[in-house]
């Protein structure tokens, strides 16, 4: 079989030969042979159907780690990848959507509340923590086997809320910024249970009130719950700790798109 130069793989891939060399080197698209004196690349046509995805789902704007998972997997699985990423997206756009919406009407002097907010006394509790610097991307990982753990009867927690772990955020936390995050568990008896995680901190967290709202599964990647309770705060001329807290009630897998899945809180002083 006869290869293409990687200027002729690149027009029918519809690539650029920059893209190629960029796809080589993350082990994406390699070519079939490099010539060993020049390290001029070869492909082989077999290779153009592979290539095309590549070039199409760029177009979608997804990361090159994801087309490379997507490119390897059989064709369902492959579906149901795009179809999730898709669904990302689209959820992204709302999202976006609603900020748009949110900063003309502040322009515009146009007063807008997404969401309701409520009012609730906390009691004095003591917290296990762990912290990590962590962008937005990276929380999932730290959080997630952390909420598994502490989430269930492993450990003795408070009852009702006040027992539920929680993140807080101590600093803007995007795909572009850092900041530290914390992971707190209310716990009942601290020193046994301080004991058995030792890489965690344990401290004493005043009682409080605070103001929160409920956020569904369907809004989770908007960004306007913050902007709520702001505004809220605001208005009734309350003092706040603007060190949010993100409460999560239920795994946003097994619930419907109206379900709440976590509130967003900031204590009042």
């Amino acid at each position: 079989m006869d290869l293409l130069t990687i200027g002729a793989f690149a027009r029918l891939a519809r690539l650029s030969p920059k893209a190629l060399r960029l796809y080589d080197e993350l082990g994406l698209l390699p070519p079939v042979h490099v010539d060993p004196d020049t390290g001029y690349r070869w492909y082989s046509p077999d290779q153009l159907p592979k290539a095309r995805q590549v070039a199409q789902l760029r177009r979608l704007d997804m990361p090159l780690a994801r087309i490379r998972k997507i490119v390897d997997l059989p064709d369902e699985a492959a579906a149901r990848e795009l179809a999730g990423y898709w669904a990302e997206q689209e959820l992204d756009v709302k999202a976006k959507r609603e900020l748009v919406g949110f900063l003309i009407g502040r322009l515009t002097g146009e007063r807008t509340i997404m969401y309701e907010v409520h009012v609730r006394d906390i009691p004095a509790r003591t917290l296990l923590s762990v912290t990590e610097q962590l962008t937005a991307d990276q929380i999932g990982d730290f959080a997630g086997p952390l909420f598994g753990l502490f989430g269930g009867p492993t450990v003795a927690r408070p009852e009702g809320v006040a027992g539920v772990p929680f993140l807080r955020y101590h600093g803007e936390v995007s795909a572009d910024s850092d900041a530290p995050v914390e992971f707190c568990c209310p716990v009942v008896d601290a020193e046994a249970t301080a004991a058995r995680f030792p890489d965690m901190t344990a401290s004493i967290e005043d009682a409080t009130r605070e103001a929160y709202i409920s956020v569904r599964k369907a809004d989770m990647m908007t960004s306007l719950g913050f902007e709520s309770l702001q505004q809220w705060v605001t208005d009734r001329g309350e003092q706040a700790d603007w060190t949010p807290r993100q409460i999560f009630l239920v795994n946003p897998d097994v619930v419907g798109d109206d379900d709440p899945v976590f509130e967003l809180a900031v204590p009042l002083r």
